[in-house]
């Protein structure tokens, strides 16, 4: 079973900047699209954004659209999200995994955007 670990995670300042990676364990990863999301306290897990296996198409969640940029190295096995702009409202655990055909989610890395 693929496995997946999450890291880049913080505390940030408002207006202030994260890179998310996430590696995974074997190189079937490539053959497919993965997803960045979120699971804020209290709430539940949210889908942020999705990449083609060959990262030439991406979606975003409307809440993060031209503040986050999902991106991979099919090569390294590694999905990255750039976080932009965040806001206090993007405070949560990230995790990634498969967009449509899932493994067993990873531990995720903590983001707080807090002043």
């Amino acid at each position: 079973q693929v496995q997946l670990v999450e890291s880049g995670g913080g505390l940030v300042q408002p207006g202030g900047s994260l890179r998310l990676s996430c590696a995974a364990s074997e190189n079937i990863f490539s053959i497919y699209a993965m997803a960045w999301y979120r699971q804020a306290p209290g709430k539940e897990r949210e889908l942020v954004a999705t990449i083609t296996s060959g990262g030439t198409s991406t979606n975003y969640a409307d809440s993060v659209k031209g503040r986050f940029t999902i991106s991979r190295d099919n090569a390294k096995n590694t999905v990255y999200l750039q976080m932009n702009s965040l806001k206090p409202e993007d405070t949560a655990v990230y995790y990634c995994n498969g967009a449509h055909v899932r493994t067993a989610w990873g531990q995720g890395t903590q983001v707080t955007v807090s002043s």
